[in-house]
């Protein structure tokens, strides 16, 4: 699966970002979608987690009520809706794919990795 990640970009505090990941290639028959985040000198954090089948959905702690994981199946796309945004929110956010059963939310889970895309709030 090849992912390609656009929609970063500068913004203040408080306002809002969509990501989008675009995937193609072969996909498998049951897998999961994931946004992970990296700042410069800290580890890659997960930020959010979709089942692409029962739509289950997981998101870190520090995001709950301000980001959401849609998926437009037609489109093969997996968003990052951003909302509020602060300063530590700011990182390269890289989205995932993963052969998954059940939600897949560790790093170590997914398979298919995007480039990322850079978010700065300030």
């Amino acid at each position: 699966v090849q992912l390609v990640e656009s929609g970063g970009g500068s913004v203040q505090a408080g306002g809002s970002l969509r990501l989008s990941c675009a995937a193609s290639g072969n996909t498998y028959s049951s897998y999961c979608m994931g946004w992970f985040r990296q700042a410069p000198g800290k580890e890659r954090e997960g930020v959010a987690a979709l089942h692409i089948r029962t739509s289950k959905t997981n998101y870190a702690d520090s995001v709950k009520g301000r980001f959401t994981i849609p998926h437009d199946k037609a489109k093969s796309t997996t968003y990052l809706q951003m909302n509020n945004l602060k300063p530590e929110d700011s990182g390269r956010y890289i989205c995932a794919a993963a052969e998954c059963f059940a939600l897949a939310r560790a790093a170590y889970e997914f398979n298919d990795w995007g480039q990322g895309t850079q978010v700065t709030v300030s």
